[in-house]
This record gives structure tokens, sequence and C-alpha cells, in this order.
């Protein structure tokens, strides 16, 4: 039989294979439905497709990133915020992310949005950015929770940005500056006791050991020597005064 005759049999059914095979990759899987009705899913590979009874939904299992849109949330007390999160997961159960829930992708966005909005209620402005880190694993194992009968498996959830009003920007501003200023006065104050106390010990050193204030007067002469300064205060005990007035009138 000649190439020609052998196309001629042939083309119906090369006319006809694109309809019947499909391939489903490595990162998909395919739920296939007969009549109507579920019957199996498809792993990767080449597989063959009854035309008009069945038909195959592809679901990408792949890790998806859903970027949660900017929310207006109020915290426990009070406070008006916009915040924003990105959330991964991937399908685990395609048969039941094709069955139980009509697009399970628009399905988590929203759940996300919601879940985070009450997150945020529930603790204060200082405990979400304190701990931003726990607010995000708990909106997780919500969501993951909500999810698990879609099939749905929730890698991670982070929170990104945290806009606050100007006016309560400008008042934590404040509350910081007021905060160094303090932790500035405490530090001078403790400085000022350290020092207070060390010339106290100084003091009472030197009044138990004789002639140690007079070497001490000799040492603060010998550091006035090395000042170009020509001027020099001495201060006089008035008990010396006194002993000069009383010499000077005996003399007289």
């Amino acid at each position: 039989m000649n190439p020609l005759s052998l196309l001629f049999l042939l083309w119906p059914f090369l006319f006809v294979l694109p309809f019947i095979i499909r391939q489903i990759n490595q990162y998909e899987r395919g739920v296939v439905l007969t009549m109507g009705k579920f019957s199996t899913v498809w792993g990767p590979g080449w597989k063959i497709l009854i035309p008009i009874f069945q038909r195959v939904i592809k679901v990408d299992i792949r890790v998806k990133t859903v970027d949660v849109p900017d929310q207006e949330a109020i915290t426990k007390d009070n406070i008006p915020i916009r915040i924003n999160a990105v959330l991964y997961f991937k399908v685990l159960d395609a048969r039941k992310a094709v069955l139980e829930v009509e697009d399970f992708f628009y399905a988590v966005s929203q759940l996300a949005q919601t879940t985070m909005r009450n997150a945020v209620g529930e603790v204060t402005l200082d405990e979400l950015l304190a701990k931003k880190k726990e607010v995000s694993d708990r909106i997780k194992i919500t969501v993951d929770s909500a999810s698990d009968p879609w099939g749905i498996d929730v890698q991670s959830v982070e929170l990104k940005d945290i806009v606050l009003p100007e006016n309560l920007k400008r008042t934590i501003a404040k509350v910081a500056e007021a905060e160094r200023e303090k932790q500035a006065v405490i530090i001078n104050s403790e400085g000022e006791v350290l020092a207070a106390t060390n010339m106290a010990k100084a003091a009472e050193t030197l009044s138990k050991q004789e002639g140690a204030l007079h070497l001490r007067t000799l040492q603060s002469i010998n550091d006035l020597s090395s000042d170009q300064s020509n001027t020099t205060i001495w201060m006089v005990p008035i008990e010396a005064l006194k002993a000069l007035e009383s010499i000077s009138k005996s003399r007289l």
C-alpha cells in the first residue's frame, strides 16, 4: 500500500485525534465528569477523552498567591487603619476544589479579606504593630480551617502594610520623642547621683588620712601650674583667716 493510500485511510482518525486526546501537565490534575457525574481524577500524561460524554476540568496544583487589597479595619481600641496582606495556598484535592466551590481562587480571596478584618478587630494597635507575626498566623489558621472542605491548603499569610491616620502618626512621634527625653533625663540623673556618691567617698577617705588633704592641695597647685592662665583663685578656710587676724593683733 502506497503512502497516499495509507494517509487517505488514516485521515479521519488524525482529524478526531485532537478531540479525544487530552494532555495533563505535571503541575495539573484533571477532574473528569462523565455525563455530568464525577468519575475520576487524571494525573499527568496523555489521556483519552470520550467526546460529548466526558468533560475534563484542569486544576493547577502549584502554589498560588492572593494579594489581599487594602482593607478598612478598626482595632480593638477603636483606631481606624488600612491594612493589606498576601496569602499563599495550593490545591491538595482537585475534586473538592471543582465540586465543592464555584471559584476556589475568588472564595479564598474573599475569605482572607473577611478574616483579616476580624483579626485586626480583636487586637489593639500596639499589639498589631508589635505582634504582626502572631496576627498573621491567626489569620492563616482561620482561613486554612475554613477552606479545608474545598481541598485547599493555606501555606502562609503575611501582613504587608499597616497605614495609620496622619494625626495618629504625629501623636506616636511625639510619644516616642518624649520617651527618648525621659530616658536622657534618667541617665543624666543617674550619672549625677553616681558622681556625688564617689565625691562623698573621696571626701570621707581624705578626712580620715592625716595629711591627705594637704597632698590633694599640692596636687591641685601642680595641675594649675600647667595651665596658661595667669589668674588663679584660692579659697582659704575661715579658720585660717581668723588665725592670721589673731597673730596680727598680738603683735600690735
